[in-house]
């Protein structure tokens, strides 16, 4: 079936303004990733919601990757939903839960101590971390498919970059308070109330995001599919399944990768830096905040430049360098040395960066207008449950029972093997209208023809 409808025009102005509302949610969700994983409020945590014998940070992560188990269920439920009623109405949902548990977590009685409930403490946190969870599955692929959908086809690349600009700030935003914290209070200040400061500012950044979202109208290309008599009546969760699977599966493939990357850096290395390395805490944060502002700084121009060369060549170059460099990396690190710890970890998070500046333009583009959201948020989702909620327990595990502090390489470079084939087998769609995409994500018309239009 031909579509007559055109998308809508929009100004640069509201291309920005989009952007900055979809970035604000990633935000969001990373400024609590950051808070959660840093070293100081990660020992917190799992001491006075979960106490006893057993390492604190490891019961801390846990409860980190006990939210992914229910982000597959939030994908498929607020994905197919995006599809039916419009993008903009589920991401103002999102959001406002996301950011409302992480705020309610700081308010939470604890196990014991005054104002104390016992095993009710545990329970608690527990349940708005599957709440933040299942929300956090419909925020990732709305706001990227939101991006994408607003962004003109030639700078989809460029713009579709500051989504996971939002990440990177969120989650330097999240250690930047954790670090004002710990300067600003005693250990066991921190332990006995402080630790409560860096989920409250989870509030007001939600609200703004919220204020954001609302303020525009949903997409042009919903909006074209509305126009064209093509939304469909129903979530389309059969559809996005049985018409897309195969592209679905790439995509498994390839967040495999990039959130085993993701989460090393942003969630599992700061614990390492402490825990297995012996590295201070406000070291640790010092070091990743420089990292990921050089992170931020490259990330847009890296996004412009696929919009000239294509996306494959960024994600195959990233793929193969973790393959290769994720080893001498980490020896880096353990090096002793302050200095090349830091060019060990810079590395590899210029790596990931080649991936971050990409993926915002790459994923939304692999599927049709109709199921995007849904196809998209389903396997980006089910992807990061197994593979990326999981990285911190499974890697620290893994070098607690065997001794050996080489594992972050070895993850590294299984997930680069496994990434290669995906990256291989996706078609290019730099410079390819939206609305030219189809179930194989293959273009309407050949692809120099749709960059003219």
């Amino acid at each position: 079936m031909t579509n007559t409808a055109q998308a809508p025009e929009v100004d640069e102005k509201t291309v920005r303004r989009a952007v900055i509302a979809s970035a604000m949610g990633n935000a969001t969700e990373w400024y609590d990733y950051g808070v959660f994983t840093s070293g100081a409020i990660a020992a917190s945590i799992g001491t006075v919601f979960f106490p006893g014998e057993g390492n604190a940070i490891l019961k801390s992560l846990a409860l980190v990757a006990i939210g992914f188990v229910v982000r597959p269920f939030g994908g498929a439920f607020f994905g197919p939903l995006g599809d039916k009623i419009g993008r903009q109405r589920v991401l103002a949902i999102t959001i406002l839960l996301m950011s409302g548990c992480t705020f309610l977590v700081g308010c939470l009685p604890t196990y014991s101590g005054e104002y104390a409930i016992g095993i009710g403490a545990p329970i608690l946190v527990l349940l708005l971390r599957l709440i933040q969870g299942f929300s956090t599955g419909g925020e990732y692929g709305g706001a990227a498919t939101f991006i994408a959908e607003y962004a003109p086809t030639r700078k989809r690349g460029f713009w579709g970059s500051f989504l996971e600009m939002g990440t990177l700030a969120g989650y330097v935003l999240g250690n930047l308070v954790v670090l004002t914290v710990t300067l600003s209070f005693t250990a066991d200040q921190v332990d006995s109330w402080a630790w409560r400061i860096p989920f409250w500012v989870a509030l007001p950044l939600g609200l703004i995001g919220l204020y954001l979202r609302n303020k525009l109208e949903d997409t042009p290309e919903f909006r074209r599919l509305e126009a064209a008599g093509e939304k469909a009546e129903k979530a389309p969760l059969k559809e996005t399944l049985s018409r897309n699977w195969r592209m679905i599966m790439n995509l498994i493939g390839i967040v495999l990768l990039l959130n085993i990357a993701d989460y090393m850096l942003l969630t599992t290395m700061p614990t390492y830096f402490t825990d297995t390395l012996k590295i201070s805490d406000n070291t640790a944060t010092l070091i990743i905040i420089i990292v990921e502002l050089i992170q931020i700084a490259l990330i847009a121009p890296i996004g412009a430049l696929s919009d000239r060369v294509g996306r494959k060549p960024m994600l195959m170059t990233a793929a193969i360098g973790f393959l290769v460099l994720s080893y001498p990396s980490i020896k880096l690190m353990q090096s002793g040395s302050t200095v090349l710890l830091f060019l060990g970890f810079l590395i590899v998070a210029l790596l990931l960066v080649l991936m971050l500046a990409v993926i915002g333009s790459t994923f939304p583009a692999m599927f049709p207008t109709r199921v995007r959201y849904g196809a998209f948020a389903i396997g980006y989702n089910v992807s990061t449950s197994i593979f990326g909620g999981t990285c911190g327990v499974v890697v620290t595990a893994l070098i607690h029972g065997t001794g050996n502090e080489d594992w972050p390489a070895f993850y590294l470079m299984i997930a680069a093997a496994i990434a290669l084939f995906p990256i291989f087998k996706i078609p290019e769609t730099a410079r390819v209208p939206m609305d030219h995409i189809n179930e194989q994500g293959v273009t309407a018309q050949p692809a120099a023809k749709a960059a003219t239009n």
